[in-house]
């Protein structure tokens, strides 16, 4: 892997705030940390060089989300969240925000459903192909 892309990986790192970052592309594993102490597993993040697939069953579909970032369920600190688990979705309607190097970001249904899951939590960091919703099909 080029001195390039670490400088690359190093930034995303200060610009989103993460102590640890694992990096696995084009037959090159990196792992980064930062802070001189320990990285809990739970403040490690994967990027993959590809995207994964979505996740198929009886009861609906995962979504996963398309970036690593910080999830947020709502659009505002003490807004009402744009979904709950039952909560009807449309194909097109935002089901969340991601915020990534200071963007916020819609994620919006693929499909029409039900929302049988909610896998991430408000506030928190998710990775590239975490799982962000179950939603049976409508």
């Amino acid at each position: 892997m080029k001195e390039e892309a670490i400088r690359k990986y190093a930034g995303l790192m200060r610009e989103l705030d993460l102590t640890g970052l694992e990096v696995k592309e084009d037959g090159y594993e990196l792992r980064l940390e930062r802070g001189g102490k320990a990285v809990p597993q739970a403040e490690t993040y994967v990027i993959q060089d590809e995207k994964p697939a979505e996740t198929k069953s009886e009861e609906g579909f995962v979504m996963t989300s398309p970036m690593v970032g910080v999830f947020y369920s709502s659009p505002a600190e003490n807004a009402e969240p744009f979904v709950k688990v039952g909560s009807k979705v449309r194909k097109g309607d935002t089901l969340c925000l991601i915020e990534a190097m200071k963007l916020m970001n819609e994620i919006s249904a693929e499909e029409s459903g039900t929302i049988l899951e909610i896998f991430a939590s408000n506030g928190k960091i998710v990775e590239y192909g975490a799982p962000l919703f179950r939603i049976g099909r409508a």
